[in-house]
């Protein structure tokens, strides 16, 4: 029950952050289409900071760097299988782009942001939860930039090894690494920035997710019928098929097992909806399955984990 009110309050404290974006919007003291330079920001130096800030904190051990490599490909295949089983359900109505939006939305999470805080407040003294949480954010990225590519834009040319890899959460993985295995140490004052930035990205993007939600009439967001399908399979059909995936495998440790299930709750990426906008494609259909995978996550993941 400890955990329950870990996550819920957690949850609660990100929802406000999206509030105060939200208000801010609403009461003119901000405009919503600041939110791409904010994207940008989030983008291109909070995340690679995130990355790099969690290899520097975690304690120098082989042990927890095969931890952190398993999750990676562990978390990895989850998501993959998870795409081709939808991929099997739904490819004959692919033409309809809502059911390509829906197969990205019901995998894709928003790990970084989101999960983060949430796995960290429930193993705050073990110092590998905050990597895997990053690497996570890397397993996705690698479909996001391309499976995720292709399906928003239904045109199999996203589909490239150069799209995995250049991009900014990957390639400050592969600056992260050798810091890390070479145990570079940086000076002071460059360590507390990066940490800094790196620990902006939550509050940032839940702040972004406000800017989003000011900038449609509220109402919608309850009203479209894709959104409940994605929330459902994303909130609560993926978690539960995570965490069976590794549930029986006896050489991976509880802790393991479950920041796979917590950070496979996350709500739908906001990625997925910078990508939607970027390419012109349903881009109120997967503005709302974000927006209400992240509003009905408060329910769903302290829930979830009582079981």
């Amino acid at each position: 029950m400890d955990s329950f009110f870990i996550v819920l309050k957690n949850v609660i404290i990100m929802l406000c952050y999206a509030a105060s974006g939200y208000i801010l919007v609403k009461s003119g003291k901000a405009n919503s289409s600041h939110a791409k330079s904010f994207s940008a920001f989030l983008l291109y130096v909070c995340c690679p900071c995130l990355m790099v800030s969690s290899f520097m904190n975690m304690e120098y051990s082989m042990v927890n760097f095969g931890k952190a490599m398993s999750f990676l490909g562990i978390s990895f295949l989850i998501q993959l299988l998870f795409f081709i089983i939808l991929f099997a359900i739904f490819h004959k109505k692919y033409q309809n782009a809502k059911y390509r939006i829906l197969s990205v939305c019901s995998t894709l999470g928003n790990v970084g942001f989101f999960g983060l805080p949430v796995v960290s407040s429930l193993f705050p003294t073990e110092s590998v939860v905050p990597c895997y949480s990053t690497v996570y954010v890397i397993s996705m990225n690698l479909l996001v930039f391309t499976m995720g590519v292709y399906l928003i834009t239904n045109d199999k040319k996203f589909i490239s090894v150069k799209s995995a890899i250049l991009n900014p959460t990957t390639l400050s993985f592969f600056v992260a690494l050798p810091l890390y295995l070479f145990q570079v140490k940086f000076p002071v004052i460059v360590s507390d920035t990066v940490q800094l930035l790196g620990r902006m990205t939550t509050p940032l993007c839940m702040i972004l997710i406000g800017f989003r939600l000011a900038s449609i009439p509220l109402k919608t967001v309850f009203t479209e019928k894709f959104a409940y399908y994605s929330a459902a399979l994303k909130l609560i059909a993926f978690p539960i098929f995570a965490y069976l995936c590794v549930a029986f495998l006896p050489f991976l440790d509880n802790t393991f097992k479950v920041c796979i299930f917590v950070l496979s709750a996350a709500p739908s990426g906001a990625a997925i909806l910078s990508l939607a906008e970027l390419h012109e494609c349903e881009q109120k259909t997967t503005a709302n399955a974000v927006l209400l995978s992240t509003l009905l996550s408060v329910i769903t993941i302290p829930i979830l984990l009582l079981f």
